[in-house]
């Protein structure tokens, strides 16, 4: 039955963007009904959409665990537009009591190693997937997930042995695309291990003694890009690291990496630890960041309506998942396509979902959806532009990247720089993924005189 039903709901969308596509031949497109000073009407386009397909019929829901009040049929909406269940309690069941937890505080573990480690190019002597208390973008107790892999070498060096927080690209809607669902699963050909057989960040730390830690880090509603939600999975799981009873890494060094949308995440940490999670500021030593979004609202115009529209149409969808008042701008094709199996895609098929070009106005209820009042919102709390890096950054960024300008890595490093922060930056020649691959190493010997204990370089000017 449910297999029934999401054929159905996979047809229901298709038709929507034929019916979409039909008006745009038509014209449609062009006619803009008169628009009231407050509430902007659905352009012609818009109408004739939601005139031609009806809404989908959704069962009662409760309201969501994120907080805010939602009317019965946003709640309906909310859950459906999740993506579903894994079959695995760690991903899927919401713990009771989590308000009475304190962010961090572990709630299960597993010993995954049997299956993780025979996927990891090197040593592992033990594998554990975490579930620990954090917190949703609007600030409700919620819980994270990440995967914390421990060499087999006994750690020689001075002090503690170190850990590299590894934030891969995961960049996907469904929860079985996460590093932490594929690796407890056996599961390859995500995202997250097509990165690591071009930049094998994990099996290089592990091969030099470094503990890994890979967070789960768009949280439990798959909410890709936000950054709210990713810093608080990140630092949460630093925090369950430490703090689980019989810990080797109490005293240990952290330092944060990302690409892409992993790049996102640890920009995120490092610009919200001052404020979420203080007491880490003299334990995470460095962040790097490549291939960088850092103004959302740049790259959702730049992304609309071209080849990349198909990521900027899932990072909307994501985006509701942990702020549902989006859910109010969606037209009726938009509804069926978020119900549909596509909400439960990884991220190697969110690319192709873009070849076609479909502007975020097809999607929409309001004319110019990403000049509007809910767009500014949404942009304003998830832009970090007027944070501090609470630790030193190691910033590059691929000369001709063609999906996120370079401009934007170059701002981050000069506003930094002018705020006190240690910083380097490099520009590497290609666009966005060979700038992964030639700035890697680089960008891996950065961290690892990070955790070695070296003073981070200052080459601000």
């Amino acid at each position: 039955m449910n297999w029934v039903r999401a054929r159905t709901g996979l047809v229901r969308a298709l038709t929507g963007v034929t019916t979409a596509c039909c008006l745009i031949l038509a014209g449609q497109s062009s006619v803009v009904a008169e628009e009231m000073p407050d509430t902007p009407a659905p352009s012609g386009l818009q109408r004739g959409i939601d005139e031609a397909l009806p809404p989908p019929l959704l069962p009662a829901a409760s309201a969501p665990p994120i907080g805010g009040e939602l009317s019965p049929q946003q709640a309906a909406l909310w859950h459906a537009v999740q993506s579903p269940p894994t079959g695995d309690p760690i991903f899927d069941a919401w713990p009771a009591a989590l308000d009475r937890m304190a962010a961090g505080e572990v709630i299960e573990q597993r010993d995954i190693t049997a299956i993780a480690a025979p996927r990891i190019a090197a040593p592992v002597g033990r594998a554990v997937l975490m579930k620990y208390r954090s917190t949703a973008a609007a600030e409700a107790p919620s819980f994270g997930t990440a995967t914390l892999i421990v060499p087999a070498a006994a750690w020689t060096g001075p002090g503690s042995r170190p850990v590299l927080v590894d934030n891969k690209p995961i960049n996907s809607l469904g929860l079985r695309c996460t590093p932490g669902y594929a690796m407890a699963h056996g599961q390859d050909g995500t995202s997250s291990s097509a990165i690591d057989a071009l930049t094998p960040t994990t099996a290089s730390a592990v091969n030099r003694g470094y503990a890994v830690l890979i967070p789960d880090h768009e949280g439990p509603f798959m909410a890709y890009a936000e950054p709210n939600v990713a810093a608080h999975v990140i630092l949460d799981g630093i925090r369950a690291v430490r703090s689980t009873p019989g810990s080797e890494f109490g005293a240990s060094r952290f330092v944060l990496t990302g690409y892409s949308g992993g790049a996102i995440a640890s920009y995120a940490a490092a610009m919200l630890l001052d404020d979420y999670a203080p007491e880490l500021a003299d334990v995470v030593v460095g962040a790097s960041m490549g291939g960088l979004v850092t103004d959302n609202r740049v790259v959702a115009n730049s992304f609309d309506g071209k080849f990349a529209s198909g990521v900027l149409l899932a990072v909307v969808l994501a985006y509701a998942r942990e702020h549902p008042e989006i859910l109010d701008n969606m037209n009726h094709l938009a509804q069926w396509v978020a119900t549909s199996p596509i909400n439960n895609v990884c991220g190697e098929a969110l690319g192709p979902l873009g070849v076609v070009g479909i502007p975020l106005e097809i999607a929409a209820n309001i004319p110019h959806p990403l000049d509007s009042t809910i767009a500014d919102e949404i942009f304003a709390r998830t832009d970090l532009s007027d944070r501090t890096s609470a630790v030193p950054l190691y910033i590059y960024h691929a000369a001709h990247d063609l999906w996120i300008p370079l401009e934007g890595a170059q701002q981050l490093y000069r506003t930094q720089c002018a705020r006190g922060v240690p910083a380097v930056f490099r520009s590497e020649p290609g666009e966005h993924v060979t700038g992964l691959t030639t700035g890697f190493p680089r960008a891996f010997d950065w961290l690892d005189a990070r955790l070695r204990g070296e003073p981070a370089p200052n080459e601000c000017s």
